[in-house]
């Protein structure tokens, strides 16, 4: 789930973190672990306005999930809700989703998944607390459903800490069509990491 094996374990080997809780999506890599200069430039493109590091940042992430973009039909960013989007003035998800699609010639769809509910930031809460914040917290528009219908979409987020974000999306993208979501991020909380 994004954390890499120490050597190459064979083709459809799963870790022990996929086999005792199976995620929505078919497949997660992330570029980087989120600590370090990494965790630095996440916390510039989020918090800082620092969005000229998405496209540095998509190189890497390009790099890393070069399986997935080999399968992909389209890339979705993660979505912020509107109000939060309104604060902030730009989704870093969707900074990322731009970046990776301009460098691998894929469609963007920046509408195809809709966040519906205002969630709590997930930072400082629990494994359960972020499954139960984002739960039915998105929803794919009726008309974005054409955009994702019968697809293998790549959706896009900057960190993935216990996966809660982007199991929701999944399963809202799947329930709006897409045939099956694969995800990539920049950069993993590794499971030691989270406090």
């Amino acid at each position: 789930m994004g954390t890499p094996f120490t050597h190459h374990m064979g083709e459809g080997f799963l870790s022990a973190e996929a086999i005792a809780d199976p995620p929505p999506f078919e497949r997660a890599r992330a570029a980087v672990a989120y600590s370090g200069v990494a965790r630095q430039m996440v916390q510039g493109l989020k918090y800082q306005d620092r969005t000229d590091l998405a496209p540095w940042m998509a190189r890497w992430m390009v790099r890393a999930g070069a399986d997935l973009i080999a399968e992909a039909d389209v890339v979705v960013p993660v979505p912020l809700h509107w109000r939060r989007f309104f604060r902030r003035r730009f989704n870093q998800s969707a900074e990322l989703a731009r970046a990776v699609s301009v460098l691998s010639e894929l469609p963007f769809a920046p509408s195809a998944v809709r966040r519906v509910k205002l969630t709590r930031q997930q930072v400082g809460l629990e494994r359960s607390e972020r499954e139960e914040n984002v739960r039915a917290a998105f929803r794919v528009p009726a008309e974005a459903e054409i955009e994702i219908a019968g697809r293998r979409v790549l959706l896009i987020d900057d960190v993935y800490t216990t996966g809660a974000t982007v199991r929701s999306a999944t399963k809202a993208l799947k329930r709006g069509g897409a045939a099956a979501v694969d995800v990539l991020t920049f950069a993993r909380v590794l499971p030691g990491d989270f406090r």
